[in-house]
């Protein structure tokens, strides 16, 4: 599909594509095949949409957040950020595995699934995170 040999999915015509690497809005056609952009210019496609230079930005990844600090759980925590450009983040479940271990990251895994936002869950580097705390959990490597 990129190279043009087969017709894409998509075609989104007359774009304002911001490019974020050089900071310039350049005007481009879209080309996108199975949810991914196959290549900017002039495609053949199975579907066209003009965006009628509507602008197209790439989504925005936040590297690490706890999100039970925004009391939210994860489908309520998605349908608050997706609307405003997140549409990755990578979440640390440190403070649910402080009280409910395994349990509680095993709850944010299975409550993340089928989001529109993509929720990478990493394992907590430390729980309880120091020797003095009694907040409910222990996870160790053993």
């Amino acid at each position: 599909m990129a190279r043009g040999e087969q017709p894409t999915d998509l075609l989104l015509r007359n774009a304002r594509v911001v490019d974020v690497l050089s900071a310039e809005i350049i005007e481009s056609d879209v080309a996108v095949h199975a949810g991914w952009v196959a290549g900017f210019g002039g495609y053949e496609a199975t579907n066209e949409l003009d965006l009628e230079g509507r602008y197209l930005c790439p989504g925005f990844m936040d590297g690490h957040l706890h999100i039970e600090s925004t009391m939210l759980v994860p489908p309520e925590f998605a349908r608050a950020v997706v609307p405003r450009g997140t549409t990755a983040v990578v979440a640390d479940p440190h403070e649910i595995g402080n009280v409910l271990g395994i349990g509680g990251i095993d709850f944010m895994l299975r409550s993340s699934e089928d989001l529109p936002l993509a929720i990478h869950i990493m394992l907590p580097s430390c729980v309880p995170a120091t020797e003095m705390e009694t907040s409910g959990a222990r996870l160790t490597s053993g």
